[in-house]
């Protein structure tokens, strides 16, 4: 009796939870100064120290357990055939709102922080064509470059033989360089996995993601590492409380370009190329042969080995995970859905405008 009105009172929080949530996203400032910049590093450093020196990765077993009780709910609704009924649900919900809670508290509400855009002093608003097409030139020729750099042949693809365990070593050294010019991407105690589930990311079409129950930042082991750097960036993002698909893009891009390492400044060029000319694609389809014409051909060759990878995972349920996740989105203050991702493009446009008067 006793945990049955701990479920019914667990119940009734779920509706209350997600209303204080909803209007908590309506007072982002608020959110930035308590929430982002003072209890949120409290709590990721925290989730950092207990699990960063663990070799494996702990938020993936966290996830396989959450989902084996989700499942046991389902299977003693089927086998009593609804008979418990009201048990069931209220222990489902109950269980739905401690999960619900513990994601906001622990890092869910980020999505309602102020913009990343504010407090760089850059911009999201639409770009005209014009500047587009000069951004994308700029990173065409810098990305040109580092590939010959590297090669020293423009036929040959770049192969970045640094095992992935060393590049999560030197995604966290690199950091520091980037901190000297954006102190608020501060970065302690590195907690950087491959995950376990590397297969199933494949299948699902996605490199990486993070774990806000346990604060590891995981990647998919399995894609092509030429895209390594910006994509352990794209989760440390999310880990540093950046939760805006399009804002830890940007943060991927700015860590890795900052890097000593030759190659995290390739994979950054080549992570801003691939935004960007998907744009041009979009606005201008002459302008799109042209610059593709440009490319060195080692740096065809990479993205042809890259898109031949996702290609060999392609399957039926994808897009459904993925309309699902845009779903997610959605209703966690991005309201493009999954193309949140490509939005990244107005932040490199204003980036390189600022920083090399492009524009």
């Amino acid at each position: 009796m006793k945990n049955n009105k701990i479920h019914i009172i667990l119940t009734i929080l779920l509706p209350i939870q997600v209303i204080l949530v909803q209007l908590a996203g309506n007072h982002s400032n608020i959110i930035e100064k308590y929430y982002s910049m003072w209890l949120y590093p409290l709590i990721s450093s925290l989730f950092r120290v207990l699990f960063g020196s663990i070799p494996f990765s702990v938020g993936d077993i966290v996830i396989g357990f959450l989902l084996l009780i989700l499942f046991r709910f389902l299977f003693k609704l089927i086998i009593t055939r609804f008979k418990n009924f009201r048990n069931i649900f209220l222990n489902l919900t109950a269980f739905l709102s401690v999960i619900y809670f513990c994601f906001y508290l622990f890092w869910g509400l980020n999505y309602y922080r102020e913009p990343l855009a504010k407090n760089l002093g850059y911009t999201k608003t639409s770009h005209t064509n014009k500047e587009l097409l000069k951004t994308t030139n700029y990173v065409l020729k810098k990305l040109n470059f580092y590939q010959l750099e590297i090669t020293d042949n423009d036929s040959l693809m770049v192969e970045n033989k640094v095992s992935r365990e060393k590049i999560y070593e030197m995604a966290f050294e690199g950091l520091r360089n980037l901190e000297k010019d954006y102190p608020q991407l501060e970065y302690k105690y590195s907690s950087v996995k491959s995950s376990l589930i590397s297969t199933f990311q494949s299948y699902n079409g996605t490199s990486g993601y993070f774990n806000p129950f346990t604060g590891e930042a995981q990647v998919n082991n399995l894609i092509p590492k030429n895209g390594y750097p910006t994509t352990t960036y794209h989760e440390i993002a999310h880990q540093i409380g950046y939760a805006a698909e399009d804002e830890a893009n940007f943060i991927g891009f700015l860590a890795s370009n900052n890097h000593d390492d030759i190659y995290f400044k390739y994979a950054s060029y080549r992570m801003a190329f691939i935004y960007l000319i998907k744009e041009v694609k979009k606005r201008d389809q002459h302008a799109f042969n042209k610059i593709w014409e440009d490319l060195n051909i080692g740096v065809i060759k990479d993205f042809n080995k890259s898109n031949a990878f996702w290609k060999s995972y392609k399957n039926p349920f994808e897009p459904i995970i993925k309309k699902g996740y845009d779903i997610y989105l959605k209703a966690n203050n991005q309201p493009r859905g999954i193309k949140s991702y490509n939005y990244v493009v107005n932040l490199l446009i204003s980036y390189f405008n600022i920083k090399f008067s492009l524009n």
